[in-house]
């Protein structure tokens, strides 16, 4: 199978760790990422007015370039994967949004959302599976308990994304304990961060941050783990300085077990790692 790759803005310049580890992590497991040529940004939003055509169609030309390239399509940003998802949902299932989309695209073989979009950390799960992932791993993370957080991208809308339970998703704590760490459950670990609120509410961005920072402390989480560049700095950027842990993209932790680098340098309070 050939898992073509969409990076995302992000994941080019804030976010290279997350991107970067993945790589390295996915030949090692025998799906390496082949990125698609020439993508442009999904628009990090997804657009809700069904008349929007104009934003989804960077989100379509990548779905378009991986359906004629084999049919599936790996993402790593939660707000990717998001974006893309959904709009190759509206290209399968809403006809008129289809029809202006594929009209101002011109494509030669109309697109009616044959592509499989999937998250990097559904590879895992699925294909690769955790049983097999956990006889590859050479440095066990013993001891360490660290928790998982997900967000409000990964999982809602649930029935359209697919990706887990969006009230008790176990997915990144089964990943974890592959790893050989101990997984934290706590409270707030699906809860959306408010991070696209970080500028024109910071007072309850702060306040979403503690909250989640709390529950997971509460627990004893040494430190954190996400798919989210964006949650990731928001967890960081408006956490108090007393409720600081560690944060790490998934992949980051994953690239130590594999043996192929040495322990993350976590992100805390203060700025991007």
């Amino acid at each position: 199978m050939l898992y073509n790759y969409y990076p995302g803005c992000t994941l080019s310049t804030k976010a290279k760790a997350l991107d970067q580890a993945a790589r390295a992590c996915a030949a090692k497991l025998g799906f390496p990422l082949v990125e698609l040529p020439e993508w442009q940004c999904c628009g990090a939003v997804y657009p809700l007015a069904p008349d929007a055509i104009a934003e989804r169609l960077g989100a379509a030309r990548a779905l378009i370039s991986a359906r004629d390239k084999g049919g599936v399509l790996v993402t790593l940003c939660s707000a990717c994967h998001h974006v893309l998802k959904r709009v190759n949902d509206d290209l399968a299932r809403d006809e008129e949004i289809r029809n202006k989309v594929n009209a101002y695209l011109e494509v030669k073989e109309p697109y009616q959302g044959e592509t499989k979009v999937l998250h990097f950390l559904e590879v895992l799960r699925d294909q690769v599976g955790f049983a097999k992932l956990a006889q590859l791993v050479t440095h066990p993370l013993t001891g360490r308990k660290i928790g998982a957080y997900y967000g409000c991208m990964l999982l809602r809308p649930s029935k359209v994304l697919a990706f887990d339970d969006p009230e008790n998703p176990q997915l990144l704590e089964n990943f974890l304990q592959a790893l050989g760490a101990t997984p934290v459950r706590y409270g707030m670990r699906n809860e959306c961060c408010t991070g696209y609120m970080a500028v024109t509410n910071p007072g309850l961005c702060k306040q979403m941050v503690g909250e989640i920072l709390r529950s997971a402390r509460d627990e004893e989480a040494q430190a954190l783990i996400t798919a989210c560049p964006l949650c990731r700095y928001n967890l960081v950027a408006n956490a108090a300085p007393e409720q600081k842990v560690p944060v790490y993209y998934f992949t980051e932790l994953l690239a130590q077990a594999l043996g192929l680098q040495t322990e993350a340098a976590p992100v805390q309070a203060g700025g991007e790692g």
